[in-house]
C-alpha cells in the first residue's frame, strides 16, 4: 500500500557518486533511502515498508536479480526497477521474466527515471483500488462453485438473474469445468429450491434404458420391469431436472423430450395414460451444441427450446488464480477426509499449478490433489509429491468442446498414468477371446481396475488416485460391468 505523503523509495547502488546523483533526481518527490550492498538492501526491506525498489544488477556481494527473486517470493506486490550499465537484450528479458516492473540502462537522465517511477506507482495505486473493489464486490465462492476470476463472476451474475425464471438454461463447457455445480446453484437460487433437484447423466445410461430413466415405466413394460417405476421427470415435478451430456441422447428420444417440454406431460413406457408434470429444465453438454445441430446429431427445434439462457463454464486454464483457490479448498477437504495434516501448497507448487494447462479442468485438479493427499503426509505440499503429469497435453486442442472419455464414453478405453504402479494381468483364457485373440475392451478395463483395487487392499479411493480417475467413475463402471456381464450370460 502506498504511504501517506511522499512515496518511499529504496535505491540500491554500490557507487556512492551514482547514488548521490540518482538521489538528487528523486529527493523533491520521494522519500529516498540508499543501500550500497545487497545485504544492506535486504535488511532495509525487512525492517521497513517501501513503495518501490530501484536496484543495480552488479553489487559487491550479490546480484540485483537475486534481490528481485527474493522480493518476488516475499513481497510480490513491491515494484522493482532494475538498472545496469551492462544491459543486453537477454538481460532485459531475464529481468522482466523474473518480475521486474521496468529496466533502465545507464546512463540515464532525471526525466527517464521520473517517468518510470511515476508510471509504476500509478499502476500500483490502480492495483490497490481494484483489490479494494474486489474485497467488496468480488465473491470467491458462490454455493459450491469456487472462483474469484472475472469469468466466474459473470457466471454468478447470470445464475442469480436467471434462477427465478422458469426459462430453460443451457450450460456449455469442457468436461470437468463444474457444469453440474452450476445447475445446483441455479436450483438453489430459484423459487423451487425446496423442491426436488434430479440430475441425470445421459452418457452414463445405456441407450435402451434412458427412456425409462426419464419417463418411467409401468409393470411389465419390458423384460425385467417387475414393478412400476417413476422416471426422473416425474420425480423432479415441482423442482428442477438437470440433463447432463444431453448431446448423448438418441434422436428418437429427443422428440419425446421436446413434447414433454412443450406440453408439460409425459407418458411412461408401456402406459397409455399421460401424466402432467411441472419441471424446470437445465441441460449441459461439453460439445458445441450448434455444431451438433448442423451435423444432425441434435434436433434443431429441441435446441431452441432448451437454449433460452446460455451459461458458459470457463476452462480452468482461463481462470488465473482460481486454480489456487480451488486447490487449497480441495487440499483441506481431502486432508480432513484422509486424516492427514496438509495445510498449504509450496510456492513452487503454486507456480507450477498456474503454468500447467489442466486439460481435465477442475476434475483433473481434484484427482491430483487427492493423489497427493492419499500418498503423502505433511503440512506443505512440495514438488516431490506431485504425480507425473508429463503424459498430459500441455497445449489444449483448438476445439474448446473436446470430448472427455470419462464422461461421454463410459464404455470406452481408460488411459493409465505413466507412473501408476499397477500391473494389470492382460492374459485370459482362449475361450474368453475372439478368433483373433482379442478380448472385449470393457473386460480389459475391468481387469485393470480390479487389479488396482486389489493392490490397494480394497481401498477404492486410493486405487482411483493411482489410476488418476475419480472414485465415482469406478463405482459407475462397476454397475456397467454387471449389466454387460448379464447380457453375455443371456446370449
Amino acid at each position: 500500500m502506498l504511504h501517506d505523503g511522499q512515496p518511499r523509495i529504496l535505491l540500491v547502488e554500490d557507487s556512492p557518486s551514482n547514488a548521490l546523483v540518482y538521489r538528487s533526481y528523486l529527493d523533491k518527490q520521494y522519500d529516498v533511502e540508499v543501500a550500497h550492498t545487497g545485504l544492506d538492501a535486504l535488511q532495509c526491506l525487512s525492517e521497513r515498508e517501501f513503495d518501490a525498489l530501484i536496484t543495480d544488477i552488479r553489487l559487491p556481494d550479490t546480484s540485483g536479480l537475486d534481490i528481485l527473486d527474493k522480493m518476488q517470493r516475499e513481497k510480490p506486490d513491491l515494484p522493482v526497477v532494475v538498472i545496469t550499465a551492462h544491459g543486453s537484450v537477454d538481460m532485459v528479458v531475464d529481468a522482466m521474466q523474473r518480475g521486474a516492473s521496468d529496466f533502465i540502462s545507464k546512463p540515464f537522465d532525471k526525466a527517464r527515471l521520473d517517468v518510470t517511477l511515476t508510471n509504476i506507482l500509478k499502476k500500483q495505486q490502480l492495483k490497490e483500488v481494484v483489490e479494494e473493489y474486489e474485497k467488496v464486490f468480488v465473491r470467491e465462492q458462490f454455493h459450491r462453485m469456487i472462483g474469484a476470476s472475472l469469468p466466474m463472476q459473470n457466471v454468478y451474475r447470470i445464475v442469480e438473474s436467471a434462477a427465478k425464471s422458469r426459462a430453460s438454461v443451457f450450460i456449455t463447457g469442457e468436461s470437468g469445468t463444474g457444469k453440474e455445480l452450476c445447475s445446483e446453484a441455479l436450483h438453489a437460487e430459484s423459487n423451487r429450491a425446496d423442491k426436488p433437484f434430479i440430475a441425470l447423466n445421459c452418457a452414463a445410461i445405456p441407450r435402451e434404458l434412458i427412456e425409462s430413466e426419464i419417463f418411467g415405466h409401468v409393470k411389465g413394460a419390458f423384460t425385467g420391469a417387475a414393478s412400476a417405476r417413476d422416471g426422473a421427470a416425474l420425480r423432479a415435478s415441482g423442482g428442477t431436472l438437470f440433463l447432463d451430456e444431453i448431446g448423448e441422447m438418441p434422436l428418437d428420444l429427443q422428440s419425446k423430450l421436446l413434447r414433454l417440454i412443450q406440453s408439460g406431460s409425459l407418458q411412461p413406457v408401456g402406459s397409455s395414460k399421460e401424466v402432467n408434470v411441472d419441471v424446470r429444465f437445465i441441460c449441459a453438454t461439453n460439445r458445441d451444441p450448434l455444431r451438433e445441430v448442423q451435423e444432425g446429431r441434435f434436433r434443431e427445434d429441441l435446441y431452441y427450446r432448451l437454449h433460452v439462457i446460455p451459461v458458459h463454464m470457463p476452462p480452468l486454464r482461463e481462470r488465473g488464480k482460481d486454480i489456487l483457490l480451488i486447490a487449497q479448498s480441495l487440499l483441506l477437504q481431502y486432508a480432513m477426509d484422509e486424516g492427514k495434516g496438509f495445510k498449504q501448497l509450496h510456492r513452487d507448487v503454486e507456480a507450477f499449478f498456474l503454468r500447467y494447462s489442466w486439460p481435465g479442468n477442475v476434475r483433473e485438479l481434484s484427482n491430483v490433489i487427492r493423489n497427493i493427499v492419499v500418498l503423502n503426509d505433511g503440512k506443505t505440499v512440495d514438488m516431490t509429491m506431485l504425480p507425473d503429469l508429463t503424459r498430459s497435453r500441455h497445449e489444449y486442442p483448438e476445439s474448446a468442446m473436446a470430448l472427455d472419455s470419462e464422461q461421454t464414453q463410459p464404455d470406452g478405453p481408460m488411459d493409465l498414468p505413466a507412473n501408476a504402479s499397477v500391473e494389470a494381468p492382460l492374459r485370459s483364457s482362449p475361450s474368453s477371446r475372439g478368433s483373433e485373440g482379442i478380448m472385449p475392451l470393457w473386460l480389459e478395463e475391468k481387469r485393470i481396475i480390479e487389479s488396482a483395487i486389489e493392490r490397494c487392499s480394497g481401498n477404492v479411493p486410493k486405487a482411483a488416485a493411482f489410476l488418476e480417475i475419480s472414485a465415482s467413475t469406478i463405482y459407475r463402471k462397476k454397475q456397467q460391468w454387471d449389466k454387460l456381464q448379464d447380457q453375455r450370460f443371456s446370449l
